[in-house]
């Protein structure tokens, strides 16, 4: 058999308001509460599950996208007003990253409404990829 991941928990003060917020932007739904879980799950079926906690320190958290999903949530992001960065120190305000490493992936980091750092960023590798 071979090994993926299923779920991860996602802390959050207010689970159906983080976990929309995070569906919103990725153009996705939150799923029907599992327990005290307010999921949201991926293609590849991995789901965040959030549930509320009041203390917790902030995790990252990557998504990858394709190109056209990626320019559909950056035009979320910034519709919506929320701040998006190029870099994970937050410091290159409105911008995306171009990786140096991966030809043609693009990215960029914005905080939820809990302070998790998410990240989109895009496969890149040319054509096939």
């Amino acid at each position: 058999m071979t090994v993926e991941l299923n779920h991860t928990i996602v802390p959050a003060r207010d689970p159906h308001v983080s976990a929309q917020f995070l569906a919103d932007i990725l153009g996705l739904s939150v799923d029907p509460p599992v327990a005290h879980f307010t999921p949201v799950t991926l293609a590849n079926q991995v789901s965040l599950d959030y549930d509320q906690a009041d203390d917790f320190e902030p995790h990252h958290y990557a998504f990858m996208v394709g190109e056209e999903e990626f320019d559909a949530a950056l035009a979320r992001i910034q519709h919506s007003g929320v701040t998006h960065y190029g870099d994970p120190a937050c410091r290159e305000t409105g911008q995306i990253y171009r990786s140096k490493h991966t030809e043609g992936r693009r990215g960029t980091y914005f905080r939820d409404p809990d302070g998790h750092l998410m990240e989109i960023l895009t496969r890149g590798g040319g054509a096939g990829a």
